[in-house]
């Protein structure tokens, strides 16, 4: 080649070094927005994402419904129905009697303080060490200027708190229903259309495996999860009712309902059984059985039997799975992070088909911004 030839060669090999570093610093800026837009738009993106997901699990019952004649818009009513007569069921069989125990605890603090008057006695004694530590280290007092803290004052009631936040939770809930309802009417004709508009044969067929992958993987996670966690539950409520913890049911759906968080939901629900073991027994060790029945059951459910039932339908790394807790759940809060798992789901096969950028060889293999052209 003449030198002309190879620098015309190495200019172009600059040029588009240049145009993709630009892309991926645009790309990183794009990543790092959308977090703090989702955390702004939440009143609009949590419900429809929520419901988005919900509907991807009940298009297999929708398929199901359809392949034996019923109309979409009323197989689509069908599941709709069906999935809110047993997340109502689900949700009042936690709720009200959850009522009656918020009212029971300032009646219950003194029960529960002298169950733990041991512990609360070593972190007495703990903090007024550290107390005298710091006299003898710190010599000089620290001064600083005086600030008025001004609180706000809570909800008097759980009445106030419902009437306050229930019309907006309400709209939200309705909005999210109606998502769902036309998200699932739409969906056979919305699948074939995306198919039908591809340009080749083998991008259609690929197009389909992936839709049919997605909602496969998602169902069939939520799906298994469900059955479990539900058998969970009724497992702890028949170990509460044996040691005759009150309202067991509620306790086994709170299981059930936090355990669709992995690794955070299970502590979160020792520790309520915990406290809600200290609320009714006198005696201590007795107090924490309720915890334990808990704590064993589920050392068996997610070494044994999760792993045995999901683990050949999915497999998900663990630490991919703690990143997706940890950024749904800074964005979203609770609801975010019971959406964490479905989504990375979701993203996971989507990526599996299309492909994943090769950041790292970009940055790193030859030819990378501070390196030469090729020859």
């Amino acid at each position: 080649m003449s030198d002309a030839a190879v620098d015309f060669v190495a200019e172009a090999f600059r040029r588009d070094r240049l145009l993709a570093a630009l892309t991926l610093i645009a790309g990183a800026g794009f990543v790092l927005a959308v977090p703090f837009a989702l955390m702004a738009g939440a009143e609009f993106f949590l419900p429809i994402t929520g419901a988005l997901v919900i509907a991807i699990a009940l298009v297999p019952s929708l398929e199901w419904l359809e392949r034996r004649g019923v109309p979409s818009a009323a197989a689509a009513l069908t599941c709709v129905l069906m999935f809110l007569i047993v997340a109502n069921v689900a949700i009042a069989s936690i709720v009200v009697p959850a009522t009656g125990w918020f009212s029971l605890l300032p009646d219950r603090i003194g029960r529960i303080r002298q169950n733990l008057k041991p512990v609360i006695e070593l972190y007495a004694s703990l903090d007024k060490f550290i107390a005298q530590t710091m006299k003898l280290v710190q010599r000089t007092p620290t001064t600083g200027g005086s600030r008025t803290v001004v609180a706000q004052s809570p909800p008097n009631s759980l009445l106030d708190l419902l009437t306050s936040s229930a019309p907006h939770a309400l709209i939200q809930m309705f909005f999210a229903i109606l998502v769902i309802f036309f998200f699932l009417s739409g969906w056979t004709n919305l699948r074939r259309r995306t198919i039908s508009n591809r340009g080749s044969f083998s991008s259609a067929m690929a197009t389909a495996r992936v839709i049919q992958d997605m909602v496969n993987a998602t169902s069939a996670y939520l799906g298994t999860i469900t059955i479990i966690n539900v058998t969970l539950g009724a497992a702890v409520a028949i170990g509460l009712s044996i040691i005759s913890m009150p309202t067991p049911l509620m306790w086994g759906g709170l299981v059930a309902l936090l355990n669709y968080i992995p690794y955070l939901g299970p502590i979160l629900a020792a520790l309520l059984l915990a406290v809600g073991g200290l609320m009714t027994f006198s005696d201590a060790w007795y107090a924490l059985l309720p915890a334990a029945i808990f704590v064993g059951m589920h050392v068996v459910e997610a070494n044994a039997i999760t792993p045995m039932l999901v683990g050949r339908k999915l497999t998900i790394n663990p630490l991919l799975i703690l990143v997706a807790l940890s950024f749904w759940g800074w964005v979203w809060g609770t609801v975010g992070a019971l959406l964490a798992v479905p989504l990375l789901i979701i993203l996971k096969t989507i990526l599996d088909a299309a492909g994943k950028p090769d950041i790292a060889g970009f940055l790193f293999e030859e030819g990378t911004l501070t390196g030469t052209a090729p020859e």
